[in-house]
């Protein structure tokens, strides 16, 4: 090879070097062109020569290098002795030879393969991957593993795995410890960062014997960020960041069993805010939930020492407080920080540039006077609260034993209300309202009984608010419209024009978005007109939301029906608010009423609205009439209708009836009273 690798070189030589002379010369005699371009095409002609001959030198010092190993093989072969050699004294043997050498090709070319695959493969791994070997030091890793610890990939082979295993936090960073486990630890990064992880180590063995490690890692810090955020929500309020009502049930339940050990005492106070519907109904869920930050925050302002606060619901909380040594100290205490929260919840503050009041009603029950356990103690501290709500708000009640009664009576008559309907246990009674000027019938009030089988007649003001709570109050409402257009219908058919029959309207039902449809369906239903129908609106209904409301009478008012504002004066309706109204007539709270002929307070509020009620051009009847020093009152004063047992109690729909034939037949049951 050698050999003829100089053979190729002499020739071209030999080929170049005249046609090299010739041109030189050119050059020194003064190059005749036709010389110099003779000249030139040899010079061309012999540089082609140099370059194959490089070329083909190129090729053979190529194929030297890849031949150099079978070169060595055939001199090692030479060297043995040729009686040492075997023959080949087959083609069968030269031919399982070369299938020896393919499939060893073969294997190295599937090796090659496979190597590259691997590399790829443990590029692509999101998880960072570091490969290490007996000692811990790294041997591979891969980008994912270089961009978590900010390396560059070269500049983490070559070092120990204590240099990126934060050994602070992993005592046991050797990789041979590490085996087999699956750990949240923490990697550091090149600047020192501390870099949360999750990671697993596993042996890198060929048979039984090791040759490295092998540890996968995840960031962690994304995870763990989550389960914290998982941990204080089950926990915390996400709105006000106390204690929610399982993590403050916790703290109540290790609270009592230290004052249990200690025999000392605890308070918990139960709260929430009154008419805050209205808040959110007004200016919307986020001022509402502005409101009960405010809340939050001016509950913490005052809560004593070691005292602790949570949200159990809604627009319920509760505070506990704890480390009385006597009941006397633990009352004194309790009475005097409820009062200091109720007062600084007091105070006016800003929605949407406008000024607003909140108050707060609370229930205080304590341990162990008046429970011993978390359940019982949650119950009393809201049979309180239920008490105080029921007092008018804006205070404070302690628990007594009496609470307790009646709370298990409300949630006894809630779950029987629910099948009063069905057991066809409700009766529907009417008061009647006399003409004060004539004594005559001027109409009849719908009023609804319950008649409990085993306690007798339950009166509206014992269940109606258990209605309202429950939401069976719409329900109560259709079956008392209904009964009393039945009623009506049955007495039209003896009387031709019977008086007008009122009815009262809870709020609820007038929130109702198909109320119109469903009153105008039932009324066409028993074929009763609307004029002979008036519907009574507690003043309190007629100022919620009053837009809204005054469209919605409006629409009762085109309608043909009569409205009347009930309870009047105990609500806070201005002359302006009731002029937008389409109201006909105002009814007196019997509240004013009942000492009317002996407290001149009464009195004077009694004749300041019929004053009122005349000016706006408004009928005015006074409800509650139940002597005959009321009625002249009343009579002197100008009021044009009464209704009250001085006339007699109320009474079912057949006596109703009897009542109007004897009065249509010239009748009149009252005259005494009205002469």
């Amino acid at each position: 090879m050698r050999r003829l690798t100089r053979k190729y070189l002499f020739w071209a030589a030999l080929c170049a070097a005249p046609l090299l002379a010739v041109y030189v010369a050119t050059l020194i005699v003064g190059r005749p062109p036709a010389m110099a371009q003779a000249g030139a095409a040899w010079i061309i002609f012999g540089a082609a020569g140099l370059g194959i001959a490089a070329l083909l030198t190129f090729v053979i010092v190529i194929s030297r290098r890849l031949l150099q190993p079978l070169d060595d093989l055939a001199a090692t072969l030479r060297a043995v002795p040729d009686d040492q050699l075997a023959p080949a004294t087959s083609e069968r043997e030269i031919a399982a030879l070369a299938n020896a050498l393919e499939t060893l090709r073969a294997e190295i070319e599937e090796s090659t393969r496979s190597r590259a695959y691997l590399d790829r493969l443990i590029a692509s791994i999101s998880d960072a991957i570091l490969v290490t070997d007996t000692l811990g030091t790294i041997t591979r890793a891969n980008d994912a593993a270089a961009d978590l610890l900010d390396y560059q990939r070269d500049e983490l082979l070559g070092r120990p795995l204590q240099q990126v295993i934060d050994v602070d936090l992993e005592s046991k960073a050797r990789p041979g410890e590490l085996a087999a486990r699956s750990s949240d630890g923490t990697f550091l990064c090149r600047d020192g960062t501390a870099v949360p992880v999750s990671y697993t180590v596993a042996e890198l063995r060929d048979g039984e014997t090791i040759e490295g490690w092998i540890v996968a890692a995840q960031n962690a810090a994304e995870r763990r960020r989550v389960e914290n955020r998982i941990k204080f929500l089950a926990r915390t309020d996400p709105l006000t960041r106390i204690s929610n009502r399982m993590q403050f049930q916790h703290q109540l339940q290790q609270n009592i069993a230290r004052a249990r050990r200690s025999r000392q005492c605890l308070a918990l106070l139960y709260l929430d805010i009154d008419r805050f519907k209205d808040i959110n109904d007004t200016f919307g869920h986020g001022s509402g939930d502005r409101a009960l930050e405010i809340f939050t925050q001016r509950i913490l302002a005052e809560l004593p020492e070691g005292g602790i606060a949570g949200r159990l619901a809604g627009d319920e909380f509760a505070v506990l407080l704890s480390g009385f040594a006597t009941q006397r100290e633990a009352l004194d205490t309790t009475t005097a920080a409820a009062g200091a929260i109720l007062a600084s919840i007091g105070k006016p503050f800003r929605i949407e540039a406008q000024e607003v009041f909140i108050t707060s009603s609370m229930g205080i029950a304590l341990y162990p006077r008046d429970a011993d356990n978390v359940i019982d103690l949650l119950r009393d501290a809201d049979a309180a609260l239920y008490r105080a709500k029921r007092a008018g708000g804006n205070c404070f009640e302690l628990y007594s034993e009496e609470m307790s009664n009646d709370a298990v009576d409300r949630l006894m008559l809630k779950s029987k209300l629910k099948r009063a309907f069905e057991r066809d246990e409700l009766r529907l009674h009417y008061q009647m309202k006399y003409h004060l000027g004539t004594g005559r019938i001027a109409g009849a009030e719908g009023l609804v009984r319950w008649n409990m089988p085993e306690r007798g007649l339950v009166y509206p003001s014992d269940f109606i608010p258990l209605a309202e709570e429950s939401n069976l109050i719409l329900q109560l409402g259709n079956w008392v419209l209904n009964r009393v257009c039945e009623d009506y219908r049955s007495w039209q058919r003896s009387l031709v024009a019977p008086s007008r029959v009122s009815l009262n309207l809870s709020l609820k039902q007038l929130q109702q978005q198909r109320f119109l449809e469903q009153l105008k369906s039932i009324l066409r239903a028993h074929s009763i007109s609307p004029t002979s129908l008036e519907l009574e609106i507690t003043e309190t209904t007629l100022m919620d939301d009053a837009e809204r409301t005054i469209q919605m009478l409006n629409a009762l008012y085109a309608m043909g029906l009569h409205l009347t504002i009930d309870d009047f004066g105990t609500g806070y309706s201005s002359l302006s608010a009731l002029q937008q109204f389409p109201i006909t007539t105002l009814k007196i709270d019997q509240s004013f009423v009942r000492d009317v002929a002996i407290d001149k307070d009464d009195a004077s509020i009694v004749t300041a609205i019929i004053q009122m009620g005349h000016s706006l051009n408004l009928e005015v009847v006074a409800e509650g009439v139940e002597s005959k020093a009321q009625l002249e009152f009343l009579r002197q004063q100008g009021c044009d209708y009464v209704q009250g047992n001085l006339f007699g109690d109320p009474m079912t729909a057949d006596a109703v009836l009897q009542l109007l034939l004897d009065e249509a037949s010239g009748g009149l049951q009252h005259k005494r009273l009205f002469a």
